[in-house]
């Protein structure tokens, strides 16, 4: 069984699926997936460095480089997407083979957005209260509120995802939950046991 999580920007979606991964749920996660294609060595560098020769800083695509090409010209993002999503999918499709047959979790930011929700069994939402993600977000210090309201503008609105969803999590309290993960757990070990 394949379950997809995902969530909106400072929802607590990394820290739920490390939950999953504490109850031995193997997890791939989409944006490690990228880090690694961009990564000095990586399956997107060599394509991307021909493409976009500007990205590329220290023998890896820079992550700021490409933010600023895309600023720059909006069909960038259409030239990168056309080479990373379909070496995404051989990273996700690897994983998949790898841990055939077990019940294992596809950790993926735009699910929806993507059409990656048409490839899971059971999709889990992570969620919480507006206010609450847009104080995680600019807590980190690392975007300003319009970038925040940037990317949210980008993403289905969590209400929307809550309505697609099998299961939602509440990230209002780490406890809270943990004890909703490890039912979420209870509740699909039953179904591939039935």
């Amino acid at each position: 069984m394949i379950i997809g999580l995902t969530g909106s920007i400072g929802m607590g979606k990394s820290t739920t699926a490390a939950m999953f991964a504490a109850h031995g749920v193997p997890v791939w996660d989409a944006d490690a997936a990228v880090h690694r294609l961009y990564a000095k060595g990586g399956a997107a560098v060599a394509p991307l460095a021909e493409a976009l020769p500007a990205a590329i800083e220290g023998d890896a695509v820079s992550r700021d480089r490409l933010k600023a090409l895309i600023s720059d010209d909006p069909d960038t993002l259409r030239k990168i997407e056309a080479i990373v999503h379909p070496l995404v999918a051989a990273d996700r499709a690897e994983f998949l083979e790898t841990h055939k047959g077990q019940l294992v979790l596809l950790d993926i930011p735009l699910l929806f957005e993507t059409g990656a929700n048409t490839r899971v069994d059971k999709i889990v939402v992570v969620s919480a209260p507006s206010d609450v993600q847009r104080a995680r977000v600019l807590e980190r210090g690392t975007m300003t509120e319009a970038q925040f309201d940037t990317i949210l503008a980008k993403q289905l609105p969590d209400a929307e995802k809550r309505d697609r969803a099998d299961y939602v999590v509440e990230t209002t309290s780490i406890e809270a939950a943990e004890r909703q993960v490890a039912a979420i757990l209870d509740d699909l070990r039953g179904q591939t046991d039935a």
